[in-house]
């Protein structure tokens, strides 16, 4: 009898568990990576909670924190021998432009904002965009919002975003009363806060963990920007349920890759109007025709939003010529 052959999908799926370390008769332990280190990880035992370093295996790819393994125990340390398959994972450019590992199978990602250091609208819109491109579910959260007086512009910058069907919330670390509605959402699933670094991040965090020790910084003097406190990804649970895991301050976040198609489907207030323009390949520029252009002018897509949008589109350069017919 013949070899069966197999089909273009079964071969992709094996090469890809080849890639990962993924074998059919790997016997071990499923586990979490609570943190990543430089060439070993901590990681939880998915059944007992318990926390063992363990060292890499050589053929694995970069692990973050969140990701699911199969590890084996040992003394004093064990060793991580497969990388399961990653449901979305958060990744964001270094100083040179390459993609560095934040998180993986994350459920909704708390975008923390705080009066200083002042977060302008495209910072928030590129998080958005790169939220829905991973389907993570974003909740802008209003840090030290107890500073705020009515008509605040951080306040009316969050409006916008309300209004456009984003959850957002106001908190603060000092008021444990306005933390219930943040609780409620961390209760489920596995969370990320991200940021810039000041914003108050790690403040949240232990106030919503009193028992454990959190690293909490300061804003630089002379500057309202915060200083890194937290140098890599961590994760915590809850007694009452749901995960949550604390990264790093990020200033900027890089879109390159993502095509322009992805960033236009991030501003979910285009939905309507994507497909509609006169040409196929319209850039959304100063093309005739464009949906989008029409939806602005008529008051359907802000002003500033549409603004935004094409300042990520000229960031990254994703915008290309015009060359199709109607």
């Amino acid at each position: 009898m013949s070899k069966r052959r197999l089909s273009l999908q079964q071969t992709r799926r094996i090469a890809q568990q080849n890639h990962q370390g993924v074998e059919s008769d790997l016997a071990g332990c499923e586990g979490l990576v609570v943190s990543p280190l430089r060439q070993q990880a901590e990681i939880e035992d998915c059944v007992t909670g318990e926390r063992t370093r363990c060292h890499l295996r050589a053929n694995l790819p970069p692990l973050t924190v969140g990701d699911r393994v199969i590890w084996q125990p040992g003394s004093p340390t064990g060793v991580v021998l497969a990388l399961k398959p990653r449901r979305n994972c958060i990744q964001r450019p270094d100083s040179f432009g390459n993609l560095k590992l934040v998180a993986a199978n994350v459920d909704n990602a708390l975008i923390v904002l705080a009066p200083e250091p002042v977060a302008h609208a495209n910072l928030i819109d590129r998080y958005l965009v790169a939220l829905h491109a991973l389907d993570i579910r974003p909740v802008l959260v209003l840090n030290k919002s107890d500073l705020l007086v009515p008509g605040h512009d951080m306040l009316m910058l969050l409006a916008g975003y309300e209004a456009l069907g984003y959850a957002c919330l106001r908190v603060s670390a000092q008021t444990p009363a306005s933390l219930t509605p943040l609780q409620a959402i961390l209760a489920e699933g596995t969370n990320i806060l991200v940021g810039q670094s000041g914003v108050g991040k790690s403040s949240l965090l232990q106030a919503l963990l009193p028992d454990e020790a959190i690293k909490i910084g300061e804003l630089s003097e002379g500057v309202a920007k915060g200083r890194h406190t937290t140098t890599h990804a961590r994760l915590y649970h809850f007694a009452g349920g749901g995960e949550c895991i604390d990264s790093p301050g990020i200033r900027e976040f890089g879109l390159g890759h993502l095509s322009a198609e992805q960033v236009a489907q991030g501003f979910v207030e285009f939905e309507d109007f994507l497909g509609r323009c006169k040409f196929r390949n319209c850039t959304h520029q100063e093309d005739p025709g464009c949906a989008l252009i029409r939806a602005r002018e008529e008051g359907a897509i802000s002003p500033e939003r549409f603004t935004s949008y094409q300042q990520i589109l000229a960031s990254q350069s994703l915008t290309t010529p015009k060359t199709s017919t109607p």
